[in-house]
C-alpha cells in the first residue's frame, strides 16, 4: 500500500502548541518578552520546546500548515498566534467552538485537499478518533508534552 505524503498538517493548540488551556488562563494576556506572556495575575506562558522550529521545518519544506481548535476565546486565540509569533506559518485557521469534524470539513472546502491527504496532531483523544473517521491520518500527542519534531518523523514526514 502506498503512503500519501501529508499536503497539509493540522495543529491543535492547547496541549500540543502550547502547554495550557487558553480558556482556563486570566486574561488579558501581555507580551512579556519575545516568545513569553504572562497573563492578569502574572502567569508566565511559552510554546512547547519544539514548536518554532518544526513549524521553520515544514514551511520550509512546503506543507501547508493549519490549525483546528475549540477555544472559545476566539479573540485570545489569535492574540496568542501573534504574542508568539507563529500565525504567520498557517494558511488555514479554523478557531471556534464547535466539533473537530467541522474545523475539517472546512479545511477540506478551502484547501481543495482530500481528507487522506490531511494530518492531524491533537492532545484529546476524542477528537483523533472523530476526526480519523473521516479519513484524515491522526497522531495522539500524549501526556502534555506537546508537539516534537520525534512526532512528526513517526508519521513519516521528512524535515
Amino acid at each position: 500500500m502506498k503512503q500519501i505524503v501529508p499536503n497539509l498538517i493540522v495543529f491543535d493548540l492547547d496541549n500540543t502548541l502550547w502547554p495550557f488551556h487558553t480558556d482556563q488562563c486570566q486574561r488579558p494576556f501581555q507580551l512579556h518578552s519575545p516568545g513569553i506572556v504572562m497573563d492578569f495575575d502574572g502567569n508566565k506562558y511559552e510554546l512547547f520546546p519544539e514548536v518554532i522550529e518544526l513549524l521553520r521545518k515544514l514551511k520550509n519544506k512546503n506543507y501547508i500548515l493549519a490549525v483546528a481548535s475549540r477555544i472559545e476565546d476566539i479573540p485570545t486565540a489569535y492574540q496568542l498566534l501573534i504574542y508568539f509569533n507563529i500565525l504567520h506559518f498557517f494558511t488555514y485557521i479554523e478557531v471556534y467552538p464547535c466539533k473537530k469534524t467541522i474545523h475539517f470539513q472546512w479545511l477540506h472546502l478551502k484547501s481543495l485537499l482530500p481528507y487522506d491527504q490531511m494530518i492531524f496532531y491533537d492532545d484529546n483523544i476524542r477528537n483523533i478518533q472523530s476526526v480519523a473517521k473521516l479519513g484524515v491520518r491522526t497522531y495522539h500527542v500524549k501526556n502534555n508534552k506537546g508537539i516534537s519534531l520525534r512526532h512528526l518523523q513517526n508519521m513519516g514526514i521528512k524535515l
